[in-house]
């Protein structure tokens, strides 16, 4: 609708312009040409039009702008609320959670402190809204009659929408917040609960690692007790600490009742939890039963040794002098009776029975620490049957007069027994006492039964003087308790210083000790029981040819705490290496005892086998001998066991030549002979030049440098030089080669007598010792 123009080249202008125009016009928008404002009564009806128009609609501009305003602002501040609402999502959703406590709760706070002021902003716009929506009140349809505007009835819709929109988004966000809420404070709950559980796993880890490092087992009682009681101290640890852990495992429960996210995780780790406790707790009880069992056994064993201690205490302590007589003999029997019978259980347990009843927890160890005990109850339990067998026999005699006579003079006196404090008394009074016994039961007085005697009793205290050092020295090498003074020269050396003094040890004790104690009833059989054993002997050539090294062992830890506080525990003045010698003098002995026995025995049954046992104690003698020089021999290229046996060697004066034609003596005084020592094998003639390393009396030893060597099979012999009967010439291939020996006449005797297809039986060296040099026994090498 237009109004015309009022003005006449207006109006004529608009005609034409329109006129030319009307079509566009009217395809687009129809046009009404109005002459006057009233006009628009005819085609507006008047309740829509102002007064100013000639309606009778009522309009305040100023308060239409004020309403219009206030519509677009509070559109606006939902839109911006939609956006805040938005973004507040997304930083929820988008930000990473940090890995400690502290962090997620200050973040939670500050997030339920912005949910809380947005929620008041929400507030504040939800009033606002209504508010405005208070003044757009809708008309009352109840009173059609009265009139509104229309205008109003439009802009309440709007802002009854708008509130509505916001209503909706308050709804979504306050969903939106409690699920994000509850996520994290389960995230949070479920960080603590997993803080929780690695704590308590490194602890059980920590305890399980612990209780790794504590044996099952023990050397000693000592150290298995401190180990029980390692393992109670870890027990009340892992106690407390399976305690924390239920709590944790209770708290787990809670979380998965209430249907948290990590459900499947929280089970699985209050199963670990509760698996490692359980596995925890039994290993430690596990390990603290199978060591009490072990402090059972090693408290037994102990009990064991310290029976054989007391029992061996009570057989030195014994006066043998005060036992000779029948009255004595029986105190002594009753005493030895009463602690058999109170150590019984000790002193007799059943291996077996150790073995069956500690099965489980046996370690090679600790069998072999059973075996030690045994072998030592063994012992002790010989030593009670031979005295028992001793004193029985003086009580079980007829008391009858006996005359006595002049001992012999008396050897000097013998170091004491070097076991125990109280030492085996008398033992001269015990030989004479003993002499006389058996001169009794023989039926005649003489020499010999003297020389039999002191063959036993000496044998016995040898066997004692073995056990001795095999359980003071050589077994406290394997005595955990004395480890720390064990020096590091010593570690797993004790074949090395003891040689093979326990199979020596064995063969006396078990068997030749009892062979010599037979010899009382037939003392015609002392001969036989050498002979008998002749092979068993060759044992000690094994521990001589040990004693270099076992000496030079000694040398580097003669001054150790180890040794001093074995000699302290066994009360010696001596040290050990004068007990290392025992079996050395004891070989030496057994010559010289023969001999005597030989000197009384003319007229006797069984002097053929007294001579023979003496000829082969000699023998044995002389291969040791030979052999301990043999084996300091260096230089030698090749086996030097293929030359046979060394049938005797010794050091000499040579003079060598190598020219065809005899030697004469002033052309072999023209130069200075040469030291050798020589080795006669059966195969060759071996030269040697001695050579003494200079050090400290402790330190010098002997070697033999070889040199040369000829073969048996083409060497020659002149027996006499002319001109000088002390020396003799061995030529070698048709006499290439000539040598001048100086040698005693016994060595001349026997090296005239070896041929290639002659060899002389090694006794006859010592007979022809004896009948051209007066030579009783090795005259050299280490065995005087």
């Amino acid at each position: 609708m237009v109004l015309r123009p009022t003005g006449f080249f207006q109006r004529t202008f608009t005609d034409i312009g329109f006129r030319f125009s009307q079509e566009d016009f009217l395809l687009k928008l129809p046009v009404v040409m109005l002459s006057s404002v009233s006009d628009l009564l005819t085609y507006i009806d008047e309740k829509q039009l102002t007064p100013e128009f000639g309606g009778t609609l009522e309009y305040c501009h100023s308060e239409w702008v004020i309403f219009r305003t206030a519509i677009e602002s509070f559109a606006l501040t939902v839109k911006e609320i939609a956006q805040m609402l938005q973004s507040f999502g997304m930083e929820l959703a988008e930000t990473e959670l940090p890995d400690d406590a502290y962090s997620i709760e200050r973040i939670l706070a500050l997030r339920t402190e912005k949910y809380y002021q947005l929620k008041e902003d929400i507030t504040t716009v939800t009033k606002e809204g209504n508010m405005l929506l208070c003044s757009l009140e809708e008309p009352d349809m109840d009173e059609p009659d009265k009139e509104e505007p229309q205008e109003r009835s439009g802009d309440w819709e709007t802002v009854n929408r708008l509130l509505a929109q916001l209503h909706e988004m308050e709804i979504a966000f306050d969903g939106f917040w409690e699920k994000h809420q509850l996520k994290m404070e389960q995230y949070l709950q479920l960080w603590k609960f997993e803080q929780h559980f690695q704590e308590l796993s490194k602890a059980i880890e920590f305890l399980m690692e612990k209780q790794r490092e504590v044996p099952d087992t023990g050397d000693n009682v000592s150290q298995v007790k401190q180990r029980v009681l390692d393992l109670e101290n870890l027990n009340k640890m892992a106690q407390e600490l399976t305690g924390k852990a239920q709590v944790v495992i209770l708290h787990g429960h809670q979380l998965a009742t209430n249907h948290h996210y990590a459900l499947n995780l929280i089970c699985q780790q209050c199963n670990e939890l509760r698996h490692h406790s359980d596995i925890l707790l039994e290993e430690i009880k596990r390990k603290h039963n199978q060591l009490q069992r072990t402090l059972d056994l090693l408290t037994s064993l102990q009990q064991a040794l310290e029976c054989c201690d007391e029992g061996a205490y009570l057989l030195a302590n014994q006066q043998m002098d005060k036992c000779q007589s029948r009255e004595g003999a029986q105190k002594a029997l009753q005493d030895i009776e009463n602690f058999l019978e109170s150590s019984s259980l000790h002193l007799y347990a059943d291996p077996q029975t150790l073995y069956s009843d500690f099965e489980p927890i046996l370690t090679p160890e600790l069998k072999a620490r059973i075996q030690m005990v045994q072998m030592k109850l063994e012992n002790v339990r010989s030593m009670f049957e031979n005295r028992q067998a001793c004193f029985k026999k003086l009580a079980d005699k007829q008391a009858r007069p006996v005359q006595l006579v002049a001992p012999r003079p008396e050897n000097p006196p013998r170091s004491k027994s070097p076991l125990f404090s109280p030492k085996h008394g008398n033992l001269l009074l015990k030989l004479r006492h003993s002499e006389m016994f058996i001169r009794y039961r023989w039926g005649r007085w003489n020499e010999n039964g003297y020389v039999i005697n002191e063959l036993i009793e000496t044998e016995r205290v040898y066997v004692e003087e073995l056990f001795t050092i095999l359980m003071g020295y050589r077994a406290e090498m394997d005595n955990p308790t004395m480890a720390f003074l064990l020096p590091p020269p010593l570690q797993n050396r004790k074949d090395v210083l003891f040689g093979n003094m326990p199979e020596i040890y064995d063969f006396h004790n078990k068997i030749f000790l009892h062979h010599l104690e037979s010899c009382v009833e037939a003392p015609e059989k002392v001969g036989y029981c050498f002979l008998e054993r002749r092979e068993d002997f060759q044992m000690y050539e094994k521990y001589c040819q040990n004693k270099p090294r076992s000496e030079y062992l000694w040398r580097q830890c003669a001054e150790s705490l180890f040794f001093q506080e074995c000699q302290r525990k066994l009360e010696h003045k001596l040290a050990l290496d004068s007990y290392l010698l025992k079996p050395v003098q004891r070989l030496t002995k057994y010559q010289l005892l023969l001999k005597e026995l030989l000197k009384y025995s003319t007229s006797c049954e069984g002097v053929q086998e007294l001579q023979e046992a003496l000829v082969a104690m000699l023998d044995l003698l002389k291969s040791v001998n030979d052999s301990m020089h043999q084996i300091s021999i260096t230089g030698y290229d090749g086996d030097i066991g293929e030359l046979g046996k060394v049938l005797m060697q010794g050091s000499f004066s040579v003079w060598t030549g190598h020219r065809k034609g005899p030697t004469k003596m002033k052309d072999l005084a023209r130069f200075k002979p040469m030291q050798r020592h020589l080795f006669l094998y059966e195969k060759a003639l071996v030269f040697c030049k001695k050579r003494e390393d200079h050090g400290d009396s402790h330190d010098k030893s002997s070697s033999y440098s070889f040199k040369h060597f000829l073969k048996m099979s083409a060497v020659g012999i002149t027996e006499n030089v002319k001109g000088d009967h002390r020396k003799f010439e061995i030529w070698y291939s048709g006499r290439e080669e000539v040598y001048v020996v100086q040698v005693c006449f016994a060595f001349v005797r026997i090296f005239l007598f070896l041929k290639p297809d002659h060899w002389l039986h090694q006794a006859s060296y010592w007979q022809l010792c004896e009948q051209d040099a007066g030579l009783e026994g090795p005259s050299f090498g280490l065995i005087p």
